[in-house]
């Protein structure tokens, strides 16, 4: 409440407001550690999807190296998927 507060009922009202602001600022703290823990859930779910994406590099990366060998797939055939997936950078200039 404030000076208000304050005014009417002196030391008292002075503990009180003491009491709002010592509420007020365990319920930031509660919300702070809230929001802490969902950026730590975050961050470990990116991190989780980060090793899935290199895994799925590495086993895309493997049968690709099969086909190849197997001759299932040309090296020309395999440039011109890699084309069109990953295009080159046009050139500077």
């Amino acid at each position: 409440m404030g000076w208000g507060r304050t005014l009417l009922l002196g030391d008292i009202g002075n503990r009180l407001d003491i009491k709002d602001t010592e509420r007020d600022i365990a319920s930031l703290h509660q919300k702070i550690a809230k929001k802490s823990k969902v950026d730590q859930r975050q961050e470990e779910r990116l991190k989780e999807l980060e090793l899935e994406n290199d895994q799925l590099k590495l086993y895309l990366a493997s049968l690709l190296r099969l086909l190849v060998s197997k001759g299932t797939l040309s090296q020309h055939e395999l440039q011109a998927f890699v084309d069109i997936i990953d295009p080159a950078p046009p050139p500077r200039g």
